[in-house]
């Protein structure tokens, strides 16, 4: 990153390397994708990952929407628009970013093709049951998901009462910590731990 002095060898370190935040699930009949990074093309094809049956936005910060137009491949694989889950103030957004999504082509260009559908209590994709988590970030929502014992919430600074009582009997739990230090839109490191035991989550 520009501006910053790294230490001889940091950039050696695969790890050092960081990419923006995404989630593919891998059903059984299907695979379902949480957000589109910026690095959605390079992560999908590091992972070997060809089929995408439906998609999920979060919410609409660049970091989680930039890579919306890789979908295009998928578009082109199923001749079809891809289905895409947000919440309803997230439309706009997606349709301004992507006007090109919702136009007719003209002949021989390619576009993602993007089916825009309102966030439901319950998605089934892939042979999963995938059930929506919606918390606070700073002052918008934004929707995690829960699949079976496995809960993952990426950007949040609040959980509200009724997504608590969506969370128990987890195992497994991912959920963001973007710092050491406290943050207005973000849990950070001592919070996320305080949430994860509080939540009871097993890892």
């Amino acid at each position: 990153m520009l501006g910053y002095d790294y230490p001889s060898g940091y950039l050696d370190e695969p790890k050092n390397h960081r990419t923006r935040s995404g989630l593919c699930l891998l059903g059984p009949e299907g695979n379902f994708l949480l957000d589109c990074p910026p690095e959605l093309r390079l992560q999908m094809t590091r992972e070997q990952i060809q089929d995408i049956d439906a998609v999920m936005i979060s919410h609409t910060h660049a970091d989680h929407v930039m890579g919306m137009d890789d979908i295009r491949s998928f578009c082109i694989k199923y001749r079809s628009p891809m289905t895409v889950f947000a919440l309803p103030e997230y439309h706009a957004d997606i349709r301004r970013i992507f006007p090109y999504a919702f136009l007719d082509p003209k002949p021989g260009v390619a576009v993602p093709r993007f089916d825009l559908v309102d966030l439901p209590e319950t998605i089934e994709v892939g042979g999963m049951e995938i059930t929506p988590l919606i918390v606070d970030h700073g002052d918008q929502r934004a929707a995690g998901i829960r699949v079976g014992d496995f809960a993952y919430m990426t950007d949040v600074s609040n959980i509200p009462d009724a997504t608590y009582a969506q969370l128990t009997g987890l195992r497994t739990l991912v959920i963001d910590a973007v710092r050491y230090q406290p943050h207005p839109n973000h849990f950070h490191f001592d919070r996320s731990l305080a949430e994860a035991r509080k939540i009871g989550a097993e890892v």
